[in-house]
């Protein structure tokens, strides 16, 4: 039983035990009435010579005395059910302070656990605060040399997006919404091009890397455990692209491609193979939830926009995983080709860093 059900139990039992008690002493009363009338009738039988008095007298004190002895019955049965009310009352009373103990203790064990996870959180944001503030200060103190041949006025982000139908749908519209607006209220906003293409299938690839020779080429979509991409035939149905068709088809338009990012499930082993063909990559090691793809991504392309290093904007995008309390910061990797360090690779050209042809 609930506390509410163990109070309102009480409520009606003491009303119940009231009303008892209330009749029990009318009847008392009664019987006082009665006992008063029975001494008057004894006097009467007493002090009268007349024998025909005295029989009648008798007849009325037989039928008092029957009459108190059915209200001192009637005493005795209130008596006996009030008794019976205050037992049930203190019985409630009891359940009632137990489950009220219970739920104390359930509200408290609640509340720790609540203290608990909101203490790890702020230590783990805390942890990581302190790391990009580490990353930030070497940064600070080590001059970066980029060459600025490679580093173009503007770069161009190619989103492929693919959903086939016959697969969980993911929200896709939700990540590029998100990639968007950061991008928007980045630093350099003019320096980024955001270019989306939707329901990719295998033969659209080539055409639209080679009509659009991006800098960054950013799959959305599903990925398999057995290292291949999904992405949608002429129907909308699935159709499975290998790890290899995906590192021979970057392998052949690297004259643009910087950088290429999986934002697919178990899509590690593209991302480390396709780095033989390109500086740098980025995969997921298992299942990522469409919630923090989108977070991930999103914050990804704003430290990019903000003319971060590639370093800087991959660990500002597991950052923004643990600030939203998403536990996924584990799921994205980030491969660099040999001879390369993330730390020192940017994609976009901060007017205001530029010195005497290069970049510091």
């Amino acid at each position: 039983m609930s506390i509410n059900l163990y109070r309102s139990s009480i409520t009606r039992l003491t009303k119940e035990k009231a009303n008892l008690e209330q009749e029990l002493a009318r009847e008392r009363n009664k019987i006082a009435q009665i006992q008063n009338y029975i001494s008057s009738i004894r006097r009467s039988i007493t002090s009268s010579t007349s024998i025909s008095t005295q029989q009648s007298k008798q007849r009325q004190l037989d039928s008092k005395q029957k009459d108190l002895a059915q209200c001192q019955k009637k005493l005795a049965d209130l008596e006996t059910k009030i008794s019976t009310k205050m037992a049930d009352i203190n019985r409630n009373l009891q359940r009632l302070e137990q489950s009220e103990k219970q739920e104390q203790k359930k509200q408290d064990a609640d509340a720790k656990r609540r203290r608990d996870e909101e203490l790890r959180h702020a230590k783990t944001v805390t942890r990581e605060t302190e790391r990009q503030a580490q990353l930030q200060n070497q940064l600070k103190d080590s001059r970066l040399i980029i060459d600025l041949a490679r580093l173009p006025e503007t770069i161009k982000v190619l989103f492929l997006a693919s959903n086939p139908i016959d697969q969980n749908q993911l929200r896709l519209d939700e990540e590029i919404r998100a990639i968007t607006e950061k991008i928007r209220a980045s630093e350099h906003r003019d320096s980024v091009q955001l270019v989306s293409r939707w329901a990719v299938r295998p033969s659209d690839i080539l055409q639209v890397l080679n009509e659009l020779k991006p800098h960054i080429v950013h799959f959305s979509g599903h990925g398999s455990s057995s290292n291949e991409l999904v992405f949608q035939t002429n129907d909308g149905s699935t159709k499975l692209v290998s790890k290899e068709a995906i590192v021979t088809t970057m392998s052949s338009v690297t004259d643009n491609i910087r950088m290429v990012v999986f934002n697919a499930c178990f899509s590690h082993a593209q991302a480390e193979a396709v780095i033989q063909h390109v500086d740098i990559a980025i995969g997921m090691n298992h299942a990522i939830s469409d919630n923090a793809a989108r977070v991930f991504a999103a914050q990804l392309y704003s430290a990019i926009g903000f003319g971060r290093s590639i370093k800087q904007a991959f660990d500002q995008g597991v950052a923004a995983l643990l600030l939203e309390g998403i536990p996924e910061e584990n799921t994205p990797v980030l491969f660099t080709q040999d001879g390369l360090a993330s730390e020192s690779i940017i994609l976009v050209r901060p007017p205001s860093l530029i010195i005497d042809d290069y970049l510091y």
